[in-house]
C-alpha cells in the first residue's frame, strides 16, 4: 500500500512537470522571420539587381517609358507583374522609389522609380536572370541606373507625332531616359564631349539642363565605352559618343518628349546605340 502510494506521488509529479518542460521550450531562441519585399542581391554578371523576397530576378520593361504598362495580352504570360505590399520595406529600399500602379483586370503591380516590375517566366530559380536583353526590350531591374533605353512614340511640344528620324508620324523610337524615365537629349551645335550651350552663370539652365550625373549602371545593350563625364563650368555633366547629355524644361513627367521639336525638329535629338558620335572640336 505505501509503495502505491509513493508511486501515485511519483507519477503525479512527473505529470505535473511536463507542461513546465513545454513552455521552456517555446522560450527557445526563434529563427529570424524572412526578410520581406524587394531586395538588392548581388550577381557576378549583373552587380546590384532587384529581386523579390524569395531572390527570383525583377525586369523592367522598355515600352513602359511613361510609367504604365505595356505588356498586355500574351505578354502576360512570359512576363508576369511583381506586386507585394511589402515592396518597400527591405534595407536599401527607399520607401519614396516604390509605386503601385493598377492594370486593366484590376490587379495591382508594384514600381519601382516608377518602371512596372515583372518577373520572366524563364527564370526557374533565384539567381537566375535569364530575361535581360529579350528582345532589346528586357533589362534586369537594378537600383543604380544612370541611364536607360526605352522605346516610346516621340511626341512634340505641339503634340505633333514623330518617328526616329524626326519626321511626322507614328513609331516607336528607342532612346535614352535617365533612371527615372527622365527623357534625355542632345545638342546638334555641341562638339565631341564639348557644351556650347550652358553660359558660365547657368543662366539658361532651366531651359535645357544638363545631366549631372557619373556613370554607373548601364543597360546590357549600351557599351560603357561610349560615356564619359566631362567638366561644365564646375560641374559634371554625363555625355554619350561625345554628346553632352540634357533634359528640357518643359518635359514635366517621366515619357514626354516635347524636346525633340524645340525650337524645330532636329536641333535637340534623342539619343539612343544607333546614334553618331559627335563631331570633332
Amino acid at each position: 500500500m505505501k509503495c502505491y502510494l509513493i508511486q501515485s506521488v511519483w507519477l503525479a509529479a512527473t505529470v505535473a512537470c511536463l507542461p513546465v518542460l513545454s513552455c521552456k521550450d517555446d522560450d527557445q531562441p526563434q529563427p529570424e522571420s524572412k526578410e520581406m519585399g524587394i531586395l538588392i542581391q548581388t550577381d557576378a554578371t549583373f552587380g546590384a539587381v532587384l529581386t523579390d523576397s524569395a531572390g527570383m530576378a525583377l525586369y523592367f520593361f522598355s515600352r513602359d517609358a511613361d510609367g504604365n504598362t505595356a505588356c498586355e495580352g500574351n505578354c502576360r504570360s512570359m512576363w508576369p507583374a511583381y506586386y507585394s505590399s511589402h515592396a518597400a520595406e527591405s534595407e536599401g529600399i527607399d520607401p519614396e522609389d516604390i509605386g503601385t500602379i493598377t492594370l486593366a483586370d484590376g490587379a495591382l503591380q508594384t514600381t519601382y522609380k516608377g518602371w512596372p516590375l515583372y518577373f520572366y517566366a524563364n527564370d526557374d530559380a533565384p539567381g537566375e536572370i535569364e530575361g535581360d536583353g529579350v528582345g532589346g526590350n528586357w533589362f534586369v531591374a537594378k537600383p543604380d541606373y544612370t541611364v536607360m533605353l526605352v522605346q516610346h512614340q516621340l511626341i512634340g511640344g505641339d503634340g505633333a507625332l514623330y518617328t526616329s528620324d524626326l519626321t511626322p508620324g507614328e513609331g516607336q523610337t528607342r532612346h535614352f531616359v535617365d533612371s527615372y524615365g527622365r527623357t534625355l537629349y542632345g545638342f546638334v551645335q555641341d562638339r565631341y564631349n564639348t557644351n556650347n550651350f550652358t553660359k558660365p552663370d547657368f543662366s539658361n539652365n532651366s531651359v535645357w539642363p544638363i545631366y549631372e550625373s557619373a556613370i554607373g549602371s548601364l543597360p546590357s545593350v549600351a557599351n560603357p565605352a561610349d560615356f564619359a563625364e566631362i567638366t561644365v563650368h564646375g560641374r559634371t555633366q554625363l555625355t554619350y559618343k561625345g554628346w553632352p547629355l540634357y533634359y528640357f524644361g518643359q518635359d514635366a513627367a517621366r515619357g514626354e518628349t516635347k524636346g525633340v521639336d524645340f525650337p524645330q525638329a532636329g536641333i535637340w535629338p534623342v539619343l539612343n546605340p544607333d546614334s553618331p558620335e559627335a563631331l570633332a572640336p
